[in-house]
């Protein structure tokens, strides 16, 4: 098994800490009868929902899985994948979430790379590895746990628990020690593992206390459990004593039902979803009103969508921007700053944030750069890749570490943060930088556009120059050519669009990132350089 010590300290703080095995086991404690998760028609009680971690934490004991190894699934939300992943946490062991949509090949690097002993897949996941479970010689056959579907060379999952030798006491853990380890998408290169320990997770969990994440907490999970944007949400639920409603995949009418039945207060959506569910023919006629707090991230909410949501749906709804490897993090109160929608919001508390120039100095107020952060939620690490971790990292003159975001920003007069673009995405045409975001911002306004997407292709001319990828909305006829030329009239001489391409869909992440990349490799073949 493959050690590593936390490569990365975070910012100090005052939180106290507190496990979060401790914390299930109290609120077990405090509501038994009370409803931990609801999966479709099952119903769990606290009671029930703990007894199962304990059960699976003695099974993880007897096989001599404890402090810092791994466990992962490859599984769709449901009650048995939350009652592993707490029960992993309960044995002191870490979680490795991965998901379905990556290939077999990269699947089989993310399991070798983190050392799993365990698997439970899905027949989905099952079908996404593939072959490639033969090359993995550490997860032994009887640890390899099927959750819907029976195959040789797999184990029924309930029938691994039924071994266990019985419930086993929360694992005495340590603020250092691992609490999950989330593989990045893979869409700009090799995945890489991003470790967080208890101490991350413990302050992160004191923060969003604050939203009200306690015992009356209802909260919708339709968003996957591989990705930290769900656990954001999740963890501090359990934390606190509330209710997961779990949703396998994201329907708007089921969503918007189960919103309905459950009382829902909660919710942690991207903004494709918001969107969806919005445009969905029958919004209005369901009943929202138990909802207090509902937030976004992983992408820019549009400022259309945020008025619709603050008119339509009842409940604080906040805009969260940040980075799984923690450090960065940023607040938009949509309803008290509506003269602030084109922003992401202030620094949440305890955060601190500067803008680089293109040296890497500290910039100007007002001045655009790479947005860098610290706080005391920050990641342990790349897991065994210290070089890709201090490639992150940019200290300031005291020595402080602060995680490079990678996006392109600026901070205006009252503190509110503008991201401008990533700054591998950043177009640079004649010279001139020219944001993405800016010209999509620019193309939604427009009556005909649905979605877009602006990316730089080769120019002998300029080097690269931007192109405007557009899905139309129904019904409507507009040429790209009028849509470029209305576009045009909007922006600076050395922002114009070179051209309009019409797509019926734009690639997006599961959880609603657009992939750039995938959208300009097929200009870009054949060249050494993205210049």
């Amino acid at each position: 098994m493959k050690e590593q010590a936390n490569l990365v300290t975070p910012a100090e703080s005052d939180d106290p800490f507190r496990s979060f095995p401790e914390q299930l086991e109290q609120a077990a404690a405090d509501h038994p009868e009370k409803i931990a998760v609801v999966d479709g028609d099952r119903r769990v009680t606290w009671d029930e929902f703990q007894r199962r971690v304990r059960l699976i934490a003695g099974r993880l004991k007897a096989a001599g899985i404890g402090a810092n190894d791994k466990v992962a699934a490859l599984a769709h939300n449901c009650a048995e994948y939350v009652e592993l992943y707490a029960g992993t946490l309960h044995a002191g062991a870490c979680m490795v979430p991965l998901s379905s949509m990556a290939s077999g090949a990269a699947l089989e690097g993310m399991l070798k790379d983190s050392d799993a002993r365990v698997l439970l897949a899905s027949a989905k996941g099952r079908d996404a590895l593939g072959e490639h479970i033969e090359n993995l010689e550490q997860i032994r056959p009887e640890h390899r746990l099927a959750l819907d579907f029976e195959a040789a060379g797999w184990r029924p999952f309930e029938d691994w628990v039924a071994e266990s030798p019985g419930e086993a006491p929360p694992a005495e853990v340590q603020p250092e020690h691992h609490f999950n380890l989330i593989y990045s998408s893979g869409t700009t290169g090799t995945p890489k593992g991003i470790l967080h320990d208890h101490r991350m997770r413990s302050r992160q969990l004191y923060r969003l206390a604050n939203y009200g994440y306690d015992a009356d907490a209802v909260t919708m999970v339709a968003t996957p459990l591989y990705s930290n944007t769900t656990l954001v949400s999740a963890l501090p639920t359990l934390a606190g004593g509330g209710t997961l409603v779990l949703m396998a995949k994201f329907d708007e009418q089921r969503y918007l039902a189960l919103c309905e039945r459950e009382r829902v207060t909660h919710a942690m959506l991207v903004p494709v979803q918001y969107q969806r569910l919005l445009a969905y023919p029958d919004f209005d006629k369901y009943d929202l009103s138990s909802f207090r707090v509902k937030l976004s991230t992983s992408a820019p909410l549009r400022r259309s969508v945020i008025e619709d949501a603050n008119r339509r749906w009842p409940g604080f709804l906040g805009e969260i921007y940040g980075l799984t490897e923690g450090g960065v993090s940023t607040l938009l109160d949509t309803r008290s700053f509506p003269d602030k929608l084109d922003s992401v919001g202030r620094p949440a508390e305890g955060v601190e944030l500067k803008i680089l120039d293109e040296d890497g100095n500290e910039a100007p107020s007002d001045s655009i750069g790479e947005i860098v952060g610290r706080a005391g939620a920050m990641m342990a690490g790349y897991y065994n890749r210290s070089d890709l971790t201090e490639d992150m990292i940019w200290r300031d003159g005291d020595g402080r570490v602060f995680f490079k975001t990678g996006d392109m920003g600026k901070l205006d007069e009252d503190g509110f943060l503008y991201i401008l673009d990533r700054k591998k995405d950043m177009i640079i045409s004649g010279g001139f930088n020219i944001y993405a975001a800016d010209l999509e911002a620019v193309l939604l306004k427009h009556p005909a556009v649905a979605d877009a997407a602006v990316i730089g292709i080769p120019s002998e001319r300029w080097g690269e120059t931007p192109l405007g990828l557009v899905v139309r909305r129904e019904g409507r006829d507009d040429s790209p050519e009028a849509i470029c030329e209305w576009a045009n009239e909007q922006v600076g001489r050395n922002q114009r669009l070179a051209g309009i391409e019409l797509r019926d869909v734009l690639p997006r992440s599961s959880i609603g990132k657009v992939l750039k990349r995938e959208l300009r490799d097929p200009y870009w073949q054949g060249r050494e350089s993205k210049v």
